[in-house]
């Protein structure tokens, strides 16, 4: 990562060159090149910053051998808080972006019991670097310690795989079982305290049309036609997979459920579409609701009813929020 970062700022006039030669064929205003090499510039260079205080980290912890302990957790997510905000800072400064939360009204006596019991977050996966924002903002807004099941691949990011795997997460190959996954969201689960979260994206990835119908078929193969029937209605989720969320409110039933949901980049699934797509100006709008422990339904039915209740919900939310950018577009 080091040598890699070294090499991509000694070249970096060609890669200009070359970004702003790909980029003539865009409006002037879509022109993005240049924008994403100063956005990759500063990822790799705060990549290596992450993996040198990481090893000032491992040193100053016995070498190892005391990453485990409170104190030196803490410090590492700090130092996760420390890079998600310069990545954040860096992507409001080059893509324009903006963050809209709208969050729940709290009485006082909400407010002061926020932080009494651990969060099971289920939020809705859409767009590039929704799970990036959604832990930053778990870490510097809510003061949470976030814990995540994620995708084995993601440890092919250095950076990540160093940090990550010394705190409380997991990551699961490709091909593991749903039984796998489960296992992992249910171990997490069971250790948390007060001011732990779970995130869990129930889709299992971007939402997309071919996508969708699968999960249809796949429903209606296992008979069951009520849940397929709702998930066909929806026009911009994915319907959820029920079982890592159960599995995490049954290791932590002291947990409240948190849903979010999130729209703006929603059609960036690709790198292609982040180049041909991307608006001038980035705006992300968000919306989360909190339910507590004693209000989360006790049996395994009613609990896969409510989850699609809760979805259908997110799903009406986005398309109100999607309908004003609709009209405004050529033949709306």
């Amino acid at each position: 990562m080091i040598v890699l970062t070294v090499f991509v700022i000694v070249t970096l006039p060609i890669w200009l060159i070359v970004v702003a030669a790909a980029s003539l064929r865009l409006p002037p205003p879509q022109r993005r090149g240049a924008r994403f090499v100063w956005f990759a510039v500063a990822w790799l260079t705060l990549e290596c910053g992450v993996l040198v205080v990481c090893l000032g980290l491992w040193v100053a912890s016995g070498f190892g051998g005391r990453l485990r302990t409170d104190r030196h957790q803490e410090r590492h997510y700090a130092l996760i808080r420390w890079f998600l905000g310069k990545v954040y800072g860096t992507a409001v400064r080059i893509f324009r972006l903006s963050v809209d939360i709208h969050e729940p009204e709290l009485t006082a006596a909400e407010q002061a019991a926020r932080l009494t019991r651990p969060v099971i977050v289920l939020s809705r996966h859409a767009g590039p670097g929704d799970s990036f924002l959604l832990v930053y903002h778990l870490l510097s807004l809510y003061g949470r310690r976030p814990r995540i099941v994620m995708k084995a691949a993601l440890q092919y990011d250095p950076s990540l795989d160093v940090v990550i795997n010394r705190l409380p997460n997991a990551f699961v190959p490709r091909k593991v079982a749903e039984s796998g996954v489960i296992d992992e969201i249910s171990r997490l689960a069971s250790t948390m305290d007060a001011d732990d979260a779970l995130v869990i994206f129930p889709e299992g990835g971007n939402f997309t049309p071919r996508r969708k119908r699968l999960a249809v078929r796949r429903l209606r193969d296992k008979g069951l036609e009520e849940e397929a029937s709702r998930a066909e209605a929806m026009d911009h989720l994915l319907p959820p997979r029920p079982g890592g969320a159960i599995a995490a409110i049954e290791a932590c039933p002291s947990a409240d459920v948190i849903f979010v949901a999130h729209t703006g980049l929603d059609d960036l699934i690709t790198v292609g579409d982040v180049w041909r797509k991307l608006p001038v100006r980035a705006r992300i709008t968000a919306k989360w609701w909190r339910v507590p422990s004693g209000e989360v339904p006790a049996t395994r039915e009613e609990r896969v009813a409510w989850l699609y209740d809760q979805w259908e919900e997110i799903d009406a939310w986005i398309a109100d929020q999607r309908a004003p950018r609709e009209a405004e577009r050529p033949g709306g």
